[in-house]
């Protein structure tokens, strides 16, 4: 049963970073692809946790922190950028 779970999981995740990939590519507006990306963050930190539970590999949890941390850094950097008059396109 675990490992059904953990297959549906990596299926729904993969999924999921498609779905944002086209919206990333898509746009149509900045905001619209700043949110893809901090959502492809997001997945991909739930990607590496998922794995380090199901290889048990413990490491790879600080790996996911430091890209959680990351991510929520240039989240407050593109938002910051956006409100100080930054390129929009639905202006």
């Amino acid at each position: 049963m675990f490992d059904l779970a953990i297959l549906l999981s990596f299926l729904f995740l993969s999924l999921g970073l498609v779905l944002a990939a086209v919206r990333l590519l898509i746009g149509p507006t900045l905001p619209d692809r700043v949110v893809a990306l901090e959502v492809i963050a997001s997945m991909t930190v739930g990607f590496i946790l998922l794995y380090s539970v199901a290889y048990d590999t413990p490491q790879f949890i600080d790996v996911a922190i430091v890209l959680a941390l990351t991510s929520f850094m240039a989240a407050v950097g593109f938002a910051r950028y956006l409100e100080r008059g930054g390129h929009r396109d639905d202006d």
